[in-house]
C-alpha cells in the first residue's frame, strides 16, 4: 500500500505521553536546576512549552518544543539524532551557558558549546517559541542572545525564524525533515536559501534539487507565487552586510502558522483551526508538475497546461520521438549553434522563471550587461533584477540553462544567447510580416473587406461540420512507430501522440485479464507500461458501444484542453480499423468508488482524507465550470469517475458526454440525455434540460456519499423508503445529521465539518436549479469555516421512485457496474 494513504498531505504528529507533566510554574531554568522527564517549562505567554516527550509508539523520549494547549504538536526538537530510551532525561545549564541533556547513565546525548564567562546565564523559553541562554540581567528579546534554538531549525519554521546565511560566522540555517512521524532524526529532505550572492530556495533530497525558487528579484522569488498570495503570512526577505535570509510573519497575531517539511518532501504553511481542533493546510508550495526542479531539462520551459514542456523558441527537442510520448529527459537544443566570433546575438523572452545557477556580476546598467556577456563565449544569458534587495545588479549564466518555466503574469526577463543564423531568420519573419501587412492594407478594399467575411464564415461553418463527422487520422510515423497527429479543426495547433494498436498491445500485453482496472460503461479499461517507464491508462471503447465517435472526439478535444491538478491528464489516442481508445495518466488508486463501498479499503478513507477529496472535486468543477477556457458541463459526475493518484488527490475523468457552452450561454436542452440514475439532476432526467447547475447536483450526491460510504442509488433504511438524500434530509431536520458519517470513521471527525459539508451538500441538491449555488460558492463555503450558510430547501429526488419517472420514450441500458443505468432519448432521424 502506498505510503500516502498513511501519512495525509497536512499531516501533523501527534505525540504521546509516557509521564505525568508538571510546569515548574516558569518560563525560565538556571543553573542551579534541573529540567526533568515530567516538567516542563512554559512561555509567558503560555502558547509554547519544553519538555521531553515520544513520538508514536517508539518509546524514544526526545527534549522538544510544543504547542502548549493544542494537541500535542512538535515544533523544534534537541536530541533527534540521539534519542532516550526511557524517563531518565535530565537538562542542565552550565555557569557559562552551556546547555546539556543527560540520560540515566549521566552520559551527555545533546549539548550546546557557547559559552560566555562572569555572568550568570539563564534559559528562556520565549513567547516566539524561541529557546534563548541569556545573561541573567537581559529582559526583552532585542537583546543579543547567548544562544537560540532559532539558529538550528529542524522540520519547522516559525514566524520570526530566519531561513538563511549569518555572513560574520559564515554559517547557514535551514530546514531538515524528520525520518518518520515516530523517527525524529535527520530525514532526507533539506530546505535552504543558497547560495547568499544569489539567493535562491531550494528543496534537497539529500544532494540532488528536487525543487527551485529564485534568484530573488527584489519582490520575490523568481517562481515562487504562492508565498505571496495569501491571507495567512506575509513572507520576508532580508539582505544586510551581517546577514541574508527570508522569514515570514502572521498577518493577524491571533492565528498560529507554522511551516514543515514533511518527511516526504512537501513544504507547507499550516493553520491552527480552532473549530475543528486540527491544522489545515494553507499553502503547499511545491504541489504542481513545473514546480519539481529541472522537469523539462535544458532549454525546456515548462507549461502549466498541456504539453507541459516546450523548447523555447530557437531551440528543438534533442529527440522527437520522445517528446512525442512525453518524455521529456533529454531536454533541447539549439536550432543553429553558437559561433562566438561570427556575430552572436541576444533574444529578449519575457514572462520566465529564471533559470538555476545565476552569477551575479557587478552594477553594470542593462547595455554593459549584454556587452560584457557577449564577450565571454561561454556566457549564455543575462538579466539585471535585484537579487539583494538592494538595488539591481546584472546577472548572466554560463553553460545551457535549466529549470525555466512559463510565468506569464509576473515572470522575469531574460536575454538568451543566439547564433548569428537564428537572429537572420527572426529578422526574416518579421520582414516577411511587415511586406504582408503592407501589401494586405494597399489591396483591402470594401468589396474585398466584405468577401472575406462571408469566406470566414463559410470556413468556420465547413470545419464545425467536418468536426461532427470525423477525426483526422495520423498524418506521419515517427521512428519509433509512434505516429505524430494534429487536429487542425482547433482553433489553435493541438498536438497530440497518437498510439499505433501495436504500441498499445505491447503496453497492455495485448489487453491482458490481469491489466483490467475497470470497467465502465463505454467499455473497458486497462493498465499499460510504456518502453520509457511511464504508466498508463488505456480506455478501449467496445463495439457496442453507446460512445460512438462523436463522445470519443468529443472527449479528446476537450481532456487536450483542459490543465488542472484535480483532472485526469489525457496522453494520447489510438484510432485504428474499428478499435478506439484513449490513453491517460493511470492512476494508482483507481477510481473512489473502489475505496468508498469497499468494506475493507473503506478504512483507508479517514476524514481528513474525505474532505480534501471533496474539496479537490469542488476546485476541478470550479475550473470546468468558470476558470478554464471554455466552460463545460461534464453531465456524468459519479464517484467511479474520480480518480485518485498516488497521494489520493482527486482527479475528475471521463468526458465524453460533457458539453461545451459558449460566452453567456448557461442553459441547454437536449434531446440525447445519457447520465448515470441516482447522480443525474431532476431538470436533466426529466426533460433534459442542463446547465452548470446539473453538475452541482451530482456533486452534492458524491459529497453525501463521500461523508456516509453508502450510495444514493440502491440505499436500504429500515425506516422508510428514502434513498440517500431523503435519508439525509429527514435526518437534518430531525437535527440528527451527524448518524449519516460513515461508521468506519469511528467518530474521528471534526463535527462541525462534517456538519457543514452535509449543509453544503443539501445546498447543491435541492430541487430548484435557480436556488443551488455556484461552484465558486460551494469551493468558498467548503474552505472558510467561520461563513454562515443559508439553510437548504427541499432537494430534488428523494427517493428511488421519484427518479425512476423518466420520460417513455427513453431506452436504458445496463453500463456494467453496480445500480448504475445510462438512459439515452430515442432520437428520429
Amino acid at each position: 500500500m502506498d505510503f500516502s494513504l498513511l501519512f495525509s498531505v497536512s499531516v501533523f504528529c501527534i505525540f504521546t505521553f509516557l509521564a505525568s507533566y508538571t510546569s515548574i510554574a516558569t518560563d525560565i531554568l538556571t543553573p542551579n536546576q534541573n529540567l526533568t522527564d515530567g516538567q516542563t517549562l512554559v512561555s509567558s505567554n503560555q502558547i509554547f512549552a519544553l519538555g521531553f516527550v515520544s513520538p508514536g509508539n517508539s518509546g524514544k523520549r526526545y527534549l522538544a518544543i510544543w504547542y502548549h494547549k493544542l494537541p500535542l504538536t512538535v515544533v523544534w526538537v534537541a536530541n533527534k539524532d540521539n534519542p532516550i530510551n526511557d524517563s531518565s532525561g535530565s537538562l542542565t545549564i552550565s555557569s557559562n551557558g552551556s546547555l546539556f541533556l543527560y540520560n540515566s547513565s549521566m552520559a551527555v546525548v545533546w549539548n550546546t558549546s557557547d559559552t560566555v564567562k562572569g555572568h550568570s546565564p539563564i534559559l528562556q523559553l520565549l513567547g516566539t517559541g524561541n529557546l534563548v541562554v541569556r545573561k541573567q540581567a537581559e529582559t526583552d528579546e532585542g537583546n543579543e542572545y547567548i544562544w537560540k534554538s532559532f539558529d538550528h531549525m529542524s522540520d519547522t519554521m516559525l514566524p520570526g525564524m530566519k531561513l538563511g546565511w549569518n555572513l560574520k560566522t559564515h554559517t547557514s540555517n535551514y530546514m531538515r525533515s524528520w525520518k518518520s512521524s515516530e523517527d525524529l532524526s535527520d530525514g532526507e529532505f533539506t530546505f535552504s536559501l543558497d547560495p547568499p550572492e544569489t539567493p535562491q530556495l531550494i528543496l534537497r533530497r539529500g544532494s540532488t534539487k528536487e525543487y527551485r525558487w529564485g534568484p530573488f528579484d527584489g519582490d520575490r522569488f523568481s517562481g515562487g507565487n504562492r508565498l505571496r498570495n495569501n491571507t495567512l503570512f506575509k513572507p520576508i526577505f532580508v539582505s544586510t552586510s551581517d546577514e541574508i535570509y527570508y522569514t515570514y510573519e502572521t498577518l493577524d497575531s491571533s492565528t498560529l502558522v507554522r511551516s514543515i517539511v514533511t518527511p516526504f518532501g512537501s513544504i507547507q504553511y499550516l493553520a491552527w483551526r480552532n473549530n475543528s481542533r486540527d491544522w489545515s493546510m494553507a499553502v503547499e508550495i511545491n504541489r504542481l508538475y513545473c514546480d519539481r526542479y529541472g522537469m523539462c531539462q535544458n532549454y525546456g520551459n515548462c507549461y502549466a497546461d498541456d504539453p507541459n514542456c516546450r523548447c523555447l523558441k530557437g531551440f528543438v527537442p534533442r529527440s522527437p520521438g520522445d517528446w512525442r510520448v512525453y518524455d521529456w529527459s533529454a531536454g533541447c537544443k539549439r536550432r543553429y549553434d553558437l559561433n562566438c566570433s561570427n556575430g552572436d546575438g541576444f533574444v529578449k523572452y519575457e514572462g520566465l522563471k529564471l533559470p538555476d545557477n545565476p552569477v551575479l556580476w557587478a552594477n553594470y546598467s542593462i547595455e554593459e550587461c549584454r556587452a560584457g556577456c557577449l564577450q565571454k563565449c561561454d556566457c549564455v544569458a543575462y538579466t539585471r533584477i535585484n537579487p539583494l534587495g538592494n538595488g539591481s545588479r546584472c546577472v548572466v549564466w554560463f553553460g545551457e540553462l535549466i529549470d525555466l518555466r512559463d510565468f506569464p503574469n509576473g515572470g522575469e526577463e531574460l536575454y538568451i544567447r543566439m547564433a548569428r543564423a537564428e537572429l537572420d531568420s527572426i529578422a526574416d519573419n518579421k520582414r516577411r510580416r511587415r511586406i504582408r501587412l503592407v501589401v494586405a492594407i494597399t489591396m483591402l478594399t470594401p468589396f474585398v473587406l466584405l468577401l472575406l467575411v462571408i469566406l470566414g464564415w463559410y470556413i468556420r461553418r465547413s470545419k464545425r461540420r467536418r468536426e461532427e463527422d470525423t477525426i483526422k487520422m495520423p498524418i506521419a510515423n515517427d521512428r519509433n512507430g509512434l505516429p505524430h497527429y494534429r487536429d487542425e479543426s482547433q482553433e489553435e495547433d493541438l498536438e497530440l501522440p497518437i498510439f499505433t494498436l501495436a504500441n498499445i498491445f505491447a503496453a497492455t500485453d495485448q489487453f491482458a485479464l490481469g491489466n483490467k482496472i475497470g470497467q465502465g460503461g463505454f467499455g473497458p479499461v486497462y493498465k499499460g507500461d510504456l518502453p520509457n517507464g511511464v504508466k498508463i491508462a488505456v480506455k478501449r471503447l467496445s463495439q457496442n458501444s453507446g460512445q460512438g465517435l462523436r463522445e470519443f472526439k468529443n472527449e479528446v478535444i476537450l481532456i487536450a484542453k483542459l490543465q488542472h491538478r484535480n483532472l485526469v491528464k489525457l496522453l494520447g489516442c489510438c484510432i485504428q480499423g474499428e478499435e478506439k481508445m484513449l490513453v491517460y495518466e493511470y492512476m494508482p488508486n483507481k477510481s473512489l468508488d473502489s475505496f468508498l463501498f469497499d468494506q475493507m479499503k473503506r478504512k483507508l478513507l479517514p476524514w481528513k482524507t474525505r474532505f480534501n477529496i471533496v474539496l479537490g472535486i469542488a476546485r476541478g468543477l470550479l475550473y470546468l465550470h468558470q476558470d478554464s477556457r471554455l466552460r463545460i458541463i461534464h453531465r456524468d459526475l459519479k464517484t467511479s469517475n474520480i480518480l485518485l493518484d498516488s497521494e489520493m488527490k482527486p482527479k475528475i475523468s471521463d468526458f465524453g458526454i460533457a458539453r461545451i457552452f459558449g460566452g453567456e450561454q448557461t442553459e441547454e436542452k437536449t434531446r440525447r440525455v445519457i447520465g448515470t440514475y441516482g447522480y443525474m439532476s431532476p431538470e436533466y432526467a426529466m426533460s433534459g434540460h442542463f446547465s452548470v447547475k446539473s453538475d452541482v447536483f451530482s456533486f452534492g450526491v458524491i459529497v453525501l456519499e463521500i461523508i456516509s460510504g453508502r450510495k444514493n442509488w440502491g440505499f436500504y433504511d429500515p425506516d422508510h423508503d428514502y434513498n440517500l438524500i431523503g435519508h439525509t434530509w429527514k435526518l437534518w431536520n430531525e437535527e440528527r445529521s451527524l448518524e449519516l458519517a460513515d461508521g468506519m470513521l469511528n467518530g474521528s471527525f471534526s463535527a462541525n465539518e462534517v456538519i457543514r459539508c452535509i449543509q453544503v451538500a443539501l445546498l447543491c441538491v435541492q430541487q430548484k436549479t435557480e436556488e443551488r449555488p455556484m461552484m465558486s460558492t460551494v469551493v468558498f463555503m467548503l474552505s472558510n469555516e467561520n461563513v454562515e450558510l443559508p439553510q437548504p430547501k427541499e432537494p430534488g429526488f428523494v427517493s428511488e421512485s421519484s427518479a425512476t419517472k423518466i420520460n417513455s420514450s427513453w431506452s436504458c441500458r445496463d453500463s456494467n457496474t453496480d445500480n448504475e443505468i445510462t438512459c439515452t432519448t430515442v432520437e428520429g432521424r
